[in-house]
């Protein structure tokens, strides 16, 4: 008897062990060492039928009829809210709105079919300070709108659609007639803006054809982007979508990309957080300086895993800036790039702007693309504002491991120490073939680590 409790006892432990020795495999890290949460491990699907009552657009009269029917469906939506919460929910159709304001405990729902359709008169979007190419500016909002709200979901198999062509084509004709034109000058609004949010959970959706970025989400956090399928126009003439990034983090921590694919003309997902000379203000004092108003509300991005994603055209996969002040522990893995984009990994210094952007991981790509990596100066709509002493940047502690990755470039970094500062640099495990440049300039960063990579 007792040795059969020994023995039992043997087993209890043993496996207890073992499985806490399974337990501690799994437990992954930030590139900077600390434990990536749980959080990150749960994407459980939105469940509808947990959220309140449904608001079906034609149960209220608002039919698929080419209409514009922003007032009705806000009106909707104020109601659910005033009745303490519940889903909009588009039916198979196309229908028609200018910007929609979602409050809390209200959420959207698209059936299989269902298309919200954008207005294309800038008219049926509100104007009011916002948050656009790093600054805090008066500006248009979005589509869809989610300000302040503590577990906002959009999900579904349907469609939000920006009906962006006309905005697209009004640009290129504008920038033909004056160069200088900047993305604001054509007025235009986002397709989803995510402001001041929390527990936001974006899943199963298409999102395309945005008159400008397509997903943006500011000063928020632990957001999931979940098997969506944005999309921008791509046609063969002048019109393809001007600056409509698929997704671009703002002032965020806690953000998982999870299963998207991602095709726009811009960048894929842009890390974005502020710009100027004195756009640090929020972690550096300035004695005696007045801060531009358009420099608050600027901060930092942390905590971003972006994984398991489909690329189709992209400017850059992970574009750092250029209006990014401080970014960390950003993670792109697990990647298959379908369509040549022109950049895997892109750091923009802007030289007009402090930045910090370190313990990035860049693994796990198959693909083509034009530069491997690419680190450049920044310079358009170059602005020091008064600033006599330029501010110096750094981007360290960067790895970019496990790619099988064909490129033009592999090594595309330009150096400028009196810009910027570049440090700590792992690339280990990479196959790569390169139609141009092969070699690692090592004197362009200080301190670059080689391990097993082959570039043919």
């Amino acid at each position: 008897m007792k040795k059969f409790i020994v023995l039992a006892l043997t087993l209890l432990l043993g496996t207890t062990v073992v499985s806490a020795k399974k337990q501690k495999a799994v437990v992954e890290t930030w590139p900077n060492g600390e434990v990536i949460d749980s959080w990150f491990y749960q994407t459980n699907p939105v469940n509808v039928d947990s959220l309140g009552k449904k608001y079906k657009l034609t149960d209220y009269h608002i039919n698929a009829d080419g209409r514009i029917h922003t007032q009705e469906i806000q009106a909707l939506i104020d109601q659910a809210a005033a009745n303490g919460g519940g889903v909009i929910v588009v039916p198979s159709g196309v229908f028609m709105t200018g910007g929609l304001y979602f409050k809390q405990g209200t959420h959207l729902y698209l059936d299989e079919g269902a298309v919200l359709m954008g207005s294309d008169f800038i008219g049926d979007y509100k104007l009011a300070e916002t948050r656009m190419e790093g600054e805090t500016c008066l500006y248009f909002e979005g589509l869809i709108n989610a300000i302040g709200l503590d577990g906002f979901t959009i999900s579904g198999k349907g469609t939000i659609d920006g009906n962006g062509l006309r905005y697209h084509q009004q640009f290129w004709l504008r920038r033909k007639w004056n160069r200088k034109c900047t993305n604001k000058d054509e007025q235009r609004p986002r397709l989803v803006w995510i402001s001041n949010c929390k527990n936001v959970q974006l899943e199963g959706v298409s999102f395309q054809n945005s008159p400008f970025w397509t997903t943006h989400i500011y000063n928020s956090d632990h957001v999931k982007l979940l098997n969506l399928h944005i999309y921008s126009l791509l046609h063969p003439d002048d019109s393809k979508g001007p600056s409509t990034d698929a997704i671009d983090l703002d002032v965020t921590h806690d953000i998982l990309v999870k299963g998207c694919y991602m095709s726009v003309n811009d960048d894929a997902v842009a890390i974005k957080g502020g710009k100027g000379p004195y756009a640090d203000a929020f972690e550096k004092e300035y004695p005696g300086v007045e801060i531009p108003s358009e420099s608050k509300g600027n901060g930092a991005n942390y905590n971003i895993l972006i994984t398991d994603c489909v690329y189709g055209e992209a400017h850059g996969c992970l574009t750092v800036g250029s209006e990014s002040v401080h970014s960390w522990n950003i993670i792109l893995r697990n990647i298959d790039i379908t369509n040549p984009a022109y950049n895997l990994l892109w750091l923009k210094m802007r030289p007009d702007t402090p930045q910090r952007y370190e313990y990035i991981t860049v693994e796990n790509i198959t693909g083509s693309v034009r530069n491997f990596l690419h680190i450049a100066p920044w310079k358009q709509f170059f602005d020091l504002k008064g600033r006599q002493d330029a501010p110096m940047s750094y981007s360290d502690h960067i790895t970019m491991r496990n790619c099988n990755v064909s490129c033009r470039a592999f090594f595309s970094v330009t150096a400028q120490p009196e810009v910027y500062k570049l440090s700590n640099f792992t690339l280990e495990n990479l196959d790569i073939k390169s139609e141009t440049n092969k070699e690692i300039i090592e004197s362009a960063i200080e301190g670059i680590t080689q391990k097993n990579v082959t570039v043919k």
